[in-house]
């Protein structure tokens, strides 16, 4: 029987989020000084609101929850559109980009399923009542 989650850092969307921010961060070191405010900040910004949306969900009710997952689904597309864009450009390395799209790609599963599990849960208690 599974345990019920207390601690949003025991979801494993919110541990992966978080590992893909700190590899976000350590990529676009590397990026060209003039993508400081461009690029380099907007990867940057939707990488750290992934687990953040994760964490101040959990936080919320089942239906801000959903909402807070959707926006972290959002923010995930959003960085693997830059990914895409930095490797086009030449800004990182193929393998930096494999790796770091994988675990995006992996994110992105997660985060999709958790939306699933969350809007089934609402849906049966709304029949329940």
């Amino acid at each position: 029987m599974k345990t019920a989650v207390r601690d949003y850092k025991e979801l494993i969307a919110y541990q992966k989020s978080y590992e893909l921010t700190i590899l976000i961060y350590r990529l676009t070191e590397t990026f060209p000084k003039e993508e400081i405010y461009g690029l380099t900040s907007q990867i940057r910004r939707a990488a750290v609101s992934i687990p953040s949306n994760i964490a101040e969900g959990f936080m919320r009710g089942a239906k801000e929850y959903a909402q807070f997952l959707k926006i972290a689904l959002g923010s995930a597309a959003e960085v693997e559109t830059q990914l895409s864009l930095s490797k086009d450009l030449g800004y990182c390395k193929s393998e930096d980009f494999i790796t770091a799209q994988a675990l995006t790609t992996e994110v992105l599963r997660l985060l999709a399923s958790y939306i699933k599990r969350v809007n089934e849960r609402l849906n049966t208690s709304k029949k329940n009542k």
